[in-house]
């Protein structure tokens, strides 16, 4: 394993550090302030969609896509490092390069199972930014850890399917850019493999029957960069049998494929986080006293960096293994690395956050900092894409079956 940047990925990380340090660093308080003045909570503030823009006119746009028909071609190794810079400031910096779940998500499952109509319909401008996506799989009536348990019924009528579901946490669904779902149901409830009972389809926001009920927050935020998440009814909602993406009971093997890229891409951006995190408890520790003394100096304080620096090294090589992986064997072949990154990677940077809030005291719960924020949103990724605990168990049979 050869882990050095090649030239590409030089230059692409001078240019995104660039980007970061002029515009997007910058940009944090503006966006805050112009939101403020919204009408709604969920529109985009002038400054992301300049940022938008200028990331387009450099280069960096659709950095994520492997694709190179339709992204910028670059293997998992080479985008890890970009996601980690992007990862300092996971509010802004995603959403301007056009690199955001789960609009990322959506546009791979579109570039590797739609068709070309449906590619020209809503792949063609989600990967341009003019429009936002949702993906809705979570459901709050079962233990959707499970995703076999999921509910929601997709029939055939003729020459329509028809949508009848409750879904929760549908990230993107309160942007009003938002136009397009795909939903995760049932055409098959009582087939025999339950792996085949799924089946995923493409449902236009503006469809009757299809109800944003509420939006839902996480730890009392309202994750704007992800434009929300909401609960949605989908009421007898009708859509064209073309609507289905791939072929009916290809549901879950879809998610798979959809759910692999998405938790390495999470990982890339935590790691990102907690580089923040270091960089702001070093700040923290330098410019303040307490009991006579700088919190440089204290012994706690020296643990705490410490431990931060040893465990980024370390998740950083096991993301970049998990990524080369992925690259030369395949999301199959890394499944065992995707799971260990998975687990490893929100835990650890969780307790990093917890140690930078812990140094800036009053400050670290406050808004007057990231660090809040970003502990909401790495808590949140030990439950999204798969709890850890399903992780866990995956991992542990793999292991034992070697022994059984």
């Amino acid at each position: 394993m050869d882990f050095a940047f090649d030239a590409r990925t030089e230059e692409l990380r001078g240019k995104l550090l660039a980007f970061m340090d002029e515009y997007v660093y910058p940009a944090e308080a503006v966006a805050e302030e112009q939101r403020a003045q919204l009408a709604s909570p969920w529109e985009t503030p002038a400054v992301v969609e300049e940022l938008k823009a200028e990331a387009r006119r450099q280069g960096l746009w659709n950095l994520f896509l492997p694709d190179s028909e339709y992204g910028a071609g670059l293997t998992n190794l080479q985008y890890a490092p970009l996601a980690e810079i992007m990862g300092r400031s996971p509010h802004i910096a995603p959403t301007v390069t056009n690199c955001a779940a789960p609009d990322t998500g959506n546009m791979e499952v579109l570039t590797q199972f739609g068709d070309e109509q449906q590619r020209k319909q809503w792949l063609e401008p989600l990967l341009a930014g003019e429009i936002r996506s949702a993906f809705a799989m979570t459901e709050p009536d079962v233990a959707s850890s499970d995703a076999t348990n999921i509910t929601t019924h997709i029939e055939r009528d003729g020459d329509e399917y028809v949508v009848t579901g409750r879904k929760w946490y549908i990230s993107g669904a309160m942007h009003p850019d938002c136009k397009i779902f795909i939903v995760m149901g049932k055409t098959d409830p009582e087939g025999s493999d339950i792996r085949r009972q799924q089946s995923m389809i493409l449902v236009p926001r503006d469809t009757p029957g299809v109800t944003i009920k509420r939006a839902m927050q996480v730890f009392g935020y309202e994750d704007h960069s992800h434009g929300g998440h909401a609960e949605v009814i989908f009421d007898h909602a009708r859509v064209p049998a073309s609507n289905l993406i791939g072929e009916e009971g290809g549901g879950f093997a879809i998610a798979q494929a959809r759910l692999g890229p998405g938790r390495i891409h999470h990982c890339m951006r935590l790691i990102g986080m907690a580089e923040r995190a270091i960089e702001l408890m070093c700040r923290r520790a330098v410019s303040r006293t307490a009991f006579g003394k700088a919190l440089a100096q204290q012994g706690v304080v020296h643990n705490w960096i410490a431990d931060a620096r040893v465990t980024v090294e370390q998740l950083r090589l096991l993301v970049l293994k998990t990524a080369w992986l992925m690259d030369t064997v395949g999301n199959r072949g890394a499944h065992t690395e995707i799971q260990s990154i998975k687990i490893a990677t929100p835990r650890a940077v969780v307790d990093i956050l917890d140690r930078a809030i812990q140094l800036h005291g009053a400050g670290g719960v406050s808004q007057d900092f990231p660090l809040a924020e970003l502990y909401a949103a790495a808590r949140t990724l030990m439950i999204a894409d798969g709890p850890d605990e399903v992780h866990q168990r995956s991992l542990a049979r793999r292991e034992l079956k070697r022994y059984v």
